[in-house]
């Protein structure tokens, strides 16, 4: 499944490119994720900053009345020619056998409002949750899961330092923030629902 998305924040472009190399700081700011391991090396083959650009994760997921806890592993790369790098990301929900494959291209352009993220995946499901797969619900959930992540992303470079803890605080406690509940999974299906009539 291909998922293209972009966003802006309203910094400078080196800005936002830097914080981009902190990985553990980007994984606060991701709904449902928690980095666990990050592996020793030479930073300079793969560009990231504190390691080799290896790292161990867990990603819970909650989509209606399906969750799954996925562990996995994710290898980041980064060009600072292009500011653009790739994402090849891995896991498993031990529990429920479902498996999921990344592949993320991100590109930095800079524009006068500040920064647009430009995004483009390629997402493979086996499993119990492939079926969200075909239903578009997932590709939906993805649009409202990336707008959240700009929000903290931009709170973390704003400079409100109450705005910052409350991110990192939740961030980095899975179960406040888990990838779906109520709320999002409800965001999600009206999205899908008004993506159907906009196709029929």
């Amino acid at each position: 499944m291909k998922v293209q998305q972009d966003f802006t924040v309203a910094k400078p472009r080196d800005e936002v490119w830097a914080f981009l190399h902190d990985v553990p700081a980007v994984a606060d700011c991701m709904t449902g994720a928690e980095l666990i391991g990050e592996s020793a090396g030479d930073a300079a083959q793969s560009g990231a900053l504190g390691g080799d650009g290896s790292y161990e994760g867990k990603v819970s997921i909650r989509l209606g009345p399906f969750s799954a806890n996925f562990e996995g592993k994710a290898e980041v790369s980064f060009d600072e020619t292009t500011h653009s790098g790739h994402v090849d990301g891995r896991g498993v929900d031990k529990r429920g056998g479902s498996r999921s494959k990344l592949a993320l291209d991100f590109k930095l352009i800079e524009i006068p409002q500040g920064t647009r993220v430009e995004l483009d995946a390629d997402i493979q499901l086996s499993g119990a949750i492939a079926q969200f797969g075909r239903t578009g619900l997932i590709h939906e959930t993805s649009k409202i899961l990336i707008g959240d992540f700009s929000r903290e992303l931009e709170a973390r470079l704003g400079g409100n330092e109450a705005a910052k803890a409350e991110t990192v605080s939740s961030a980095r406690d899975p179960a406040a923030k888990p990838v779906g509940g109520l709320n999002l999974a409800w965001r999600g299906f009206i999205a899908w629902i008004k993506s159907l009539v906009r196709q029929a």
